[in-house]
């Protein structure tokens, strides 16, 4: 992935060429394969990735290989209203995955976050809109609409039931009252419209979950959903990331294992190109990790991706930023490259060795606590 303002080369011909030719720039990115596309489009600031994804002869080939969290940060960088025109050709899970990395504060869905997505999903398209709110987990849609409106069933029992003043209706059954004065229910009453026509059995529980069910319980189950969903992404929940700060024990200090834990692999929601696993890296893990045969230099990727990712929710990093993993990727880097030096010294072997048996994990909470180590418990 790419924070900074700094185009790639080719990235700055292909703009120049598409001033002078937008065509001949069109042909030259067509004759690249699609992984190359999706590349140069991650590896573009994302305030830029709108240019580039207009000159990508078939977008819908592009986008939905775009990872997750790449295109939050592409609609982000350029502007949700400029953007909006990509999520049209998003998938599902792309669709879910935006409201999971930037809808949520902390442990709690974000009401103004999420109600700007569903704007941003509007603003495409109406398929989008039904197919972006239809991937949500249903607890969120109705914590959306519960905080925007008020839902009132008419009373069947009551031949003088009168509906609530301002109320909208498409059935006659459940009416809709803006919760604020003023509000905007364009959205809310665009998308009801929509799921009577096409999911009436969505429609209705929706606004009977409005209706008669409490926020919190449904927090709750979201917050769950989105859990499961993060952890397949990379991301632990909290309450395991947060031990990432804890003390070494004694026994950390004291020996070097036989062998790191093995590392699987996963989905990864960012482009991540090669690691600075280079001979002369400023710092000593990635210049221990040059050191290592493919197959561990790999395993390396993933285990120092994935103390990243418990960096990043262990500070409460927003996920949705672009800026949020290179900050978790510095500081994992530079404390694991502490407690690295410091088990390499102690054990008097090369620091590649310390790689090869310890965790990074492990190398990281002696980095943290490098200072204290020897009061550790």
């Amino acid at each position: 992935m790419t924070s900074s303002g700094e185009l790639l080369p080719r990235v700055r011909e292909l703009f120049a060429l598409a001033r002078r030719d937008r065509k001949a720039a069109q042909r030259a990115l067509a004759a690249l394969r699609l992984d190359e596309q999706v590349e140069l489009v991650c590896r573009t600031p994302p305030a830029r990735r709108n240019e580039l994804l207009e000159l990508v002869p078939e977008p819908e080939r592009v986008v939905p290989a775009l990872p997750e969290a790449e295109l939050v940060f592409t609609l982000k960088g350029v502007g949700r209203a400029d953007a909006a025109w990509l999520l049209a050709h998003a998938t599902d899970d792309q669709l879910r995955a935006c409201i999971d990395l930037d809808g949520w504060r902390d442990l709690a869905p974000d009401r103004d976050a999420l109600a700007e997505w569903i704007a941003t999903f509007a603003e495409a398209d109406d398929e989008t809109l039904v197919r972006g709110v239809q991937a949500l987990d249903p607890e969120l849609a109705m914590l959306w609409l519960h905080d925007r409106a008020d839902v009132v069933m008419k009373a069947s029992d009551d031949p003088g039931w009168e509906p609530p003043s301002g109320a909208a209706t498409l059935d006659g059954v459940f009416f809709v009252v803006a919760k604020r004065s003023g509000d905007d229910l364009d959205v809310a009453m665009r998308l009801l419209a929509l799921l009577f026509e096409t999911d009436y059995w969505f429609y209705f529980r929706l606004l009977q979950a409005v209706a008669w069910e409490t926020p919190s319980d449904n927090e709750e189950w979201a917050l769950r959903w989105r859990a499961g969903r993060l952890q397949d992404l990379g991301f632990p929940t909290w309450e395991e990331a947060i031990a990432i700060y804890a003390p070494p024990r004694k026994d950390e200090l004291a020996r070097l294992p036989d062998a790191a834990p093995p590392i699987g692999e996963w989905h990864l929601p960012v482009f991540m190109p090669e690691l600075p696993a280079v001979a002369d890296a400023d710092l000593s893990l990635f210049r221990a990790a040059a050191q290592l045969d493919d197959d561990a230099r790999r395993s390396f990727a993933y285990a120092f991706l994935a103390l990243a990712n418990q960096v990043a929710v262990a500070d409460k990093l927003p996920l949705g930023d672009a800026e949020s993993i290179p900050k978790a990727i510095a500081k994992a880097a530079e404390l694991a490259s502490r407690g690295l030096d410091a088990q390499a010294e102690r054990f008097g072997v090369a620091p590649v060795e310390v790689l090869r048996r310890a965790a990074l994990t492990r190398l990281f909470r002696i980095g943290v606590h490098l200072d204290r180590s020897e009061g550790a418990s």
